[in-house]
């Protein structure tokens, strides 16, 4: 555009110059020698590079630039096509300054002006066919920018519209010849070998500056044989129109890739990464994952050579699809016909590999149902065998969520949240043709774990989502429990924006606000208030005690802890001193009539910067500021403050519903307490900004109140550890989880038999997960499998805690070396993800401990599979060290439950110091004495090592096993009682 808008200035100026100059003529020139002179001091200041080639002279620079183009096809196409353009130009520009003075009545001094418009189109058509382009070689701009030009010339001619007309359309001509010069001149730059690169250009010019004195020539000739200036108009529009076919005859795929490329862009904003890793030439095979109807649309506008796709035959025996199919040179394989034809198919794909062509397979083989990354087939291993071809993966990131994707089961039925909606495509690092299925479905993986963190620029807060969420149906059920049948969305938001406002003179100045209340509407109220205010939010473990509460005060440095006084006196809760206590009842009292009025003005109305202020916020929050700590539960030493950002929290919301499909039409029941990590996830954040109704109870020990509140408020959707869910095995009745749909359970293994028991008795089996705090906290889950005619996509395998979340990579690695370890080996798991930690309160040095090279350290031992599904084995920490050897000790319990065949956990196992061994196992054990010896039979009979065997002395009788507030098993108590019971050497 910087070269244009001065040759469109020229061309106006010249007359206006000549007219100025008067009876001098040579003022004119004088100007013109000063630009000249300014020109060429201008060019003294090129930096000078070295040559890319030193040999020979003028004779042999042509040459080696005829040879160049005589080699490469493309190359000399794009010359053709640039000489046919300059003498058009050529035409049009001799005749255009007739016009301007015959047909428009200009004066000398004016009849540039159409030549100036013509330029400043140009330059404009430049600027945005580079910015379609997103720096690569666009060359289906060129049939485009063709048939603009065509129809400019053949509008002119015919219609000669007056000055105002033809200066809009001498500007359209520019701006269409700006999508033929960008595109043209980057493929000649682009082809041209490098060593012969401006050989090649020079050689070009030639022939384009012959092209235009031809076209000079041709209108000087035209008009001598009695044409007039509309009438060579018309006739250049036709030597444009044959051009246009010449360029779409030659290029339909071109055309074909540009036409989808403006719809592309029309309705998605792509973005692009790693495009450096696909080759310039030669073969190339791609594997992305399927998630839509469009993707190869994306692939085709994201990469600037042709791509050659394998698709299903019904698809391409589409009538309406079949002729770009067969233009695009799509090879069409069906897997429900011979082998044969399949193997037809993948040959002729390797065919296309050895031409130098870039082919392109999906390696799920159909379209994800599920959200989450399928199965990779292994037909592509048999294309590449014995090649020597780069594997390109590639990862298609937000397109699930599209109208062309099968979100929420549905296809082509649903409206985009945004236009134009954003899609990333990402190209990893080529890999060698001897790569697996697995390798390369773990390294797409980790370019979707690379995608989801870009999501941060344009991701909006936890609150921001939630007032949205509430303005676009305020009526929709929100939240229950025992003392409240039904609270509304807008209700939630009215009663947080009122709390907010009360609670703004006890937490005024503090950043960091403690909150201590059960699951219920209120405690949920309070911590939306907290965060529409700005603060981060502690909700405090109050199972541990006064101490542990102080240690957790402390650490977060709370200034204030909101409360109930009914919650403590049933609880018999002491608070720490030194800390001011809220009372939320006395809280509420102070909240009027006009106050609830104005509350809910303010939440159906306000914009949100006004509400935030509205209701005190001491900040507005980035994505990457806190939202939450949350201590962890301290199951294997002191608790640790886990830091939460809201773009953590966020990307592990959306996570878990792009594999779980949840709606208006769901309610969840709320038993998890908020300072469980999983309960403030799910039963709040979750719940709140995707239409899940919550209906609270504040504690998961009581079955009887829970069972009615379930069958009361019809209840899909259940999340609670094995612990509980054994509880509500034995206690409730199969009428109360009538309405249940999906039973989410994690924190600990789940047994098989009670698996199994609980489908017995309710018909729904439990999905399995595995998460942690650091975490926010979901990493991979069980989910229900897709299942139609024809299609079978399993997302949950028994005996694993499913696959990885959207967006979450897992590596299992030697806890030594950090070596990657081969799929389906045990080893130590790394987490990576933008659900990561920020790092531990006030303990740089713990963070440290726990990251490695971006990876978090999960201390599990665990093991992947070729299809992505985990198995958690046991943590490092769960393992005794007994005469060198490593033993586990939830494989232990796990041969202690079986042996008893009991539904509910009766064994807990942890090890202690021995002075022969180094270590031993001690067990606790809640049956009667008299079963252990025949325990202790039927576990040597198994085949179980002699190693992992306790012995019959190392059994602790307990009333009952040490349990955390979330459920999971205490760890640390559990070796503190075998260390007090089993103080004595043992003989």
């Amino acid at each position: 555009m910087r070269t244009f808008l001065p040759f469109s200035g020229g061309r106006g100026a010249g007359g206006v110059l000549l007219q100025m100059s008067g009876s001098s003529p040579w003022l004119g020139g004088a100007v013109l020698l000063l630009f000249s002179i300014a020109g060429c001091a201008a060019s003294l200041m090129v930096p000078v590079v070295p040559r890319a080639c030193d040999e020979g002279g003028l004779v042999s620079t042509l040459q080696g630039a005829w040879q160049a183009v005589q080699a490469d096809r493309t190359l000399r196409l794009g010359i053709s096509g640039n000489v046919g353009y300059w003498t058009i130009a050529g035409l049009v520009g001799q005749d255009v300054l007739v016009y301007a003075k015959a047909v428009l009545g200009l004066s000398d001094s004016l009849s540039g002006l159409p030549l100036a418009t013509f330029g400043i189109g140009i330059g404009f058509g430049s600027v945005l066919a580079g910015k379609l382009s997103h720096a690569k070689v666009e060359a289906g701009q060129i049939p485009l920018g063709a048939v603009g030009l065509m129809l400019g010339l053949l509008l002119l001619g015919t219609l000669s519209p007056g000055l105002t007309g033809t200066l809009l359309g001498m500007g359209w001509l520019g701006f269409a010849s700006g999508f033929i010069l960008v595109p043209i001149n980057a493929l000649i730059q682009w082809r041209a070998p490098r060593d012969r690169r401006g050989a090649v250009i020079a050689f070009g010019n030639i022939f384009v500056f012959g092209g235009v004195v031809v076209g000079s020539l041709g209108a000087w000739t035209l008009s001598s044989v009695g044409l007039n200036a509309a009438g060579i108009l018309n006739a250049a529009g036709i030597a444009a129109m044959a051009l246009t076919a010449w360029v779409i005859w030659l290029m339909p795929e071109s055309f074909i890739r540009m036409a989808l490329f403006l719809v592309t862009h029309t309705f998605y904003r792509l973005r692009v990464t790693g495009l450096e890793h696909v080759p310039e030439r030669g073969g190339a095979l791609l594997l992305p994952n399927h998630v839509s109807f469009v993707d190869g649309l994306f692939l085709i506008a994201s990469i600037d050579r042709p791509v050659r796709f394998l698709a299903d035959r019904r698809y391409y025996e589409m009538p309406f699809l079949h002729w770009a199919a067969r233009i695009m040179g799509v090879i069409p394989i069906s897997t429900g016909r011979s082998p044969r034809e399949i193997l037809h198919a993948l040959r002729e794909a390797g065919r296309r590999l050895d031409e130098g062509e870039v082919v392109c397979v999906f390696p799920e083989g159909q379209i994800t149902r599920t959200g989450g990354l399928l199965s990779f087939r292994q037909g592509f291993e048999r294309i590449i065998k014995g090649r020597e071809i780069p594997v390109i993966p590639v990862h298609l990131d937000r397109v699930w969520g599209s109208v062309f994707s099968f979100i929420g089961g549905k296809f082509l039925t649903k409206w985009p949240d945004r236009i134009p909606y954003p899609v990333t495509v990402s190209y990893g690092a080529p890999m060698p043709s001897t790569v697996t299925a697995s390798e390369v479905r773990q390294r797409v993986q980790e370019l979707g774990e690379e995608a989801w963190r870009s999501r941060k620029s344009d991701r909006r807060l936890l609150q921001h989502s939630f007032i949205r969420a509430v303005r676009r149906h305020p009526l929709r059920f929100a939240f229950a429990d025992a003392t409240r049948s039904r609270v509304s969305s807008l209700e939630s938001l009215a009663g947080a924006v009122a709390l907010a406002r009360a609670l703004r003179p006890h937490w005024m100045n503090q950043y960091t606000v403690g909150i201590m209340l059960p699951p219920s509407v209120g405690c949920a109220l309070v911590n939306l208030a907290a965060t529409l205010s700005g603060r981060t939010v502690v909700n405090l473990n109050y199972t541990v005690g006064r101490s542990g509460i102080e240690s957790m005060a402390g650490q977060a440095g709370l200034e204030t802890i909101v409360t109930s006084r009914v919650f403590l006196e049933k609880a018999n809760l002491e608070m720490p001193e030194g800390i001011k206590i809220v009372w939320i009842e006395e809280v509420r009292k102070t909240i009027g009539p006009s106050e609830r009025v104005k509350a809910f003005v303010m939440a159906l109305v306000a914009p949100i910067g006004m509400l935030e202020r509205g209701v005190g916020a001491i900040r507005r929050p980035q994505p990457d500021d806190l939202a939450t700590i949350i201590f962890s539960s301290g199951s294997t030493g002191e608790p640790k403050g886990v830091m939460l950002s809201h773009f953590n929290v966020d990307a592990n919301i959306e996570g878990v519903v792009q594999v779980f499909h949840v709606g208006s039409g769901d309610r969840v029941m709320g038993i998890l307490p908020f300072f469980h990590s999983f309960g403030y996830l799910a039963t709040l954040w979750l719940a709140v900004n995707h239409g899940v109704g919550v209906v609270y109870h504040p504690t998961p020990l009581d079955p009887g109140g829970i069972g009615e509140l379930m069958e009361k408020h019809r209840v899909t959707i259940l999340i609670a550890t094995p612990t509980f869910l054994q509880l509500y095995w034995r206690r409730c009745i199969p009428e109360q989880f009538g309405s249940v749909r999906i039973v989410l359970t994690g924190a600990e293994k789940l047994p098989e038999r009670l698996a199994a028991a609980f489908e017995d008795k309710f018909g729904i089996r439990p999905f399995e997960g595995y998460g942690i705090t650091e975490c926010a906290p979901v990493i991979s889950v069980n989910c229900p499998d897709f299942r139609a005619a024809g299609f079978h996509q399993p997302a949950s395998r028994r005996g694993t805690v499913g696959q990885p979340l959207p967006g979450v990579s897992l590596r299992i690695v030697d806890p030594d070396s950090f070596e990657p370890l081969p799929v389906g080996t045990a080893g130590m798991l790394l987490v990576k993800g933008p659900n990561v930690m920020q790092g531990y309160l006030n303990r740089p040095d713990l963070t440290a401990a726990v990251m490695h090279d971006g990876w978090y350290v999960t201390g599990d031992v665990a093991v992947l599979d070729e299809d992505g599904f985990l198995a958690i084995t046991d943590r490092l920490s769960r393992f005794a060290k007994i005469g060198g050897e490593m033993v586990p000790h939830g494989k232990v319990e796990e041969a202690l439950q079986q042996a008893v065949e009991s539904d509910e956990k009766v064994f807990a196992v942890t090890s202690i110091p021995d002075e022969k061994k180094g270590e031993q196992l001690a067990v606790l054990y809640t049956l009667d004495e008299s079963v252990i010896p025949g325990v202790l039979e039927k576990i040597s009979a198994s085949g179980l090592p002699n190693l992992f065997i306790p012995r019959k002395d190392a059994f602790i009788k307990v009333d009952q096993l040490p349990v955390l507030g979330t459920g999971k098993l205490d760890l640390r108590a559990l070796k503190q009682v075998a260390l007090e019971r089993l103080s004595s050497p043992l003989p």
